[in-house]
């Protein structure tokens, strides 16, 4: 799906369009305003005045997309609110709506499922599908069945999406990024060397800024240059199982299969502070925020069908570093007090000499819940959310 967030927030705001906006953070008194429409008014109506503008925000918050207007500034996803003030402060800040990115989430993945079974999840805004036997899936290479769902999914949604054709997931990938927004893009296995090789080592699905760090040490930028050294050269440099990959991965070659049921591992819930915020000092706005991660974490569970026994937190200080503990429960759960309760003992062995930047708490071990399963808690009583906190603040045992 094309900006995903951004354009499902078009929907919403059609006068928005063409304009720079980004989406990041939570609701501000300006967004809650927009919300009080006079009668007989839309949100078409809504006066572009009336937006918050990124100049604006104060915090700490992060940019979850933006639209390709506000891209063109060097605005991106992850990049914090703050910086990407500097690069486009006129653009227009939305906060983030996940029960609207959801449910056009759903319709969009519902129309594909239609065409074909064979669909992969890979999050909230993309799949991958194997269209072999779709009957006339093969016209044109595949693009007249990528123009047939990219027509049903703006009929559905009012949403563009692009797609990537290509023999494997590898190069699809790759192929679907080409001609952003709604574009269709065509790869075969004749085209590595002109359409593939010229592109930097970061467009290979799995290659992260580390590794292409690593690459770029050794003079390797692009693809093409990845796939004059040798197999035995890139093991030797960054091992047996990651060298080899490498090397198949420069040529065009990924033998993996579309995957039906991609179960997630962990699921969790965490939030980066407007300011450093201090065990003591701050305990009742911290045992506040840690309460509510851990009811929205069970609300998620318990929307998506899972279960968990293994809890655990994720903190981030004030001078970046970060630490985690986590304790594996004798019960499956996905009792709101039962992870908190279980957090909170987790909190207590977390040492803090200084001010928190980010709290998160996590669910794995995680099974599906089925119809008859029982959901079960600790029998020791919860403590207090601002009990946990301040003892977090206590010198580890």
């Amino acid at each position: 799906m094309d900006a995903f967030y951004a354009s499902v927030e078009l929907l919403r705001y059609p006068q928005l369009k063409g304009l720079p906006v980004v989406i990041g953070g939570g609701r501000r008194k300006v967004d809650e305003a927009l919300e009080q429409l006079a009668e007989g008014q839309t949100h078409a109506d809504i006066p572009l005045e009336a937006f918050a503008r990124l100049k604006d925000y104060t915090g700490r918050g992060v940019i979850t997309t933006a639209t390709y207007a506000a891209r063109q500034f060097g605005v991106g996803s992850a990049m914090g609110l703050m910086k990407a003030a500097k690069l486009c402060p006129d653009a227009i800040l939305l906060p983030v709506d996940f029960d609207q990115y959801r449910h056009y989430s759903k319709v969009f993945k519902d129309t594909i499922l239609e065409f074909t079974p064979q669909m992969e999840n890979r999050g909230v805004d993309e799949v991958y599908i194997d269209f072999t036997d779709v009957p006339g899936g093969q016209r044109q290479g595949g693009r007249s069945l990528a123009k047939l769902i990219q027509q049903t999914i703006f009929e559905r949604t009012g949403l563009t999406c692009s797609v990537g054709v290509a023999p494997n997931k590898l190069l699809a990938k790759m192929a679907s990024e080409f001609n952003k927004p709604n574009g269709i893009s065509i790869v075969l296995e004749e085209d590595l060397q002109s359409l593939i090789w010229p592109l930097a080592c970061r467009k290979i699905n799995g290659v992260g800024p580390k590794m292409d760090e690593k690459l770029m040490h050794h003079g390797i930028h692009t693809i093409g240059e990845l796939a004059t050294k040798s197999e035995t050269w890139l093991i030797s440099n960054f091992g047996k199982s990651t060298g080899a990959w490498l090397h198949r991965a420069s040529w065009g070659k990924d033998d993996n299969p579309i995957s039906l049921n991609s179960e997630p591992v962990s699921i969790s819930r965490e939030t980066t502070f407007d300011r450093d915020l201090h065990a003591v000092k701050d305990k009742a706005e911290l045992g506040a925020i840690f309460t509510k991660l851990c009811e929205q974490l069970a609300g998620d569970l318990q929307r998506k069908g899972y279960q968990g026994k293994t809890i655990g937190i994720k903190v981030r200080y004030a001078n970046f570093k970060g630490a985690t503990r986590d304790q594996t429960l004798d019960i499956y759960t996905d009792d709101a007090a039962t992870i908190r309760q279980a957090a909170g003992l987790c909190l207590k062995r977390m040492p803090l000499t200084q001010k928190l930047r980010l709290l998160g708490v996590r669910v794995g071990g995680l099974i599906k819940k089925s119809d008859d399963t029982k959901v079960e808690s600790l029998s020791t009583p919860v403590e207090s959310s601002d009990d946990l906190i301040a003892q977090m603040a206590e010198p580890a045992s």
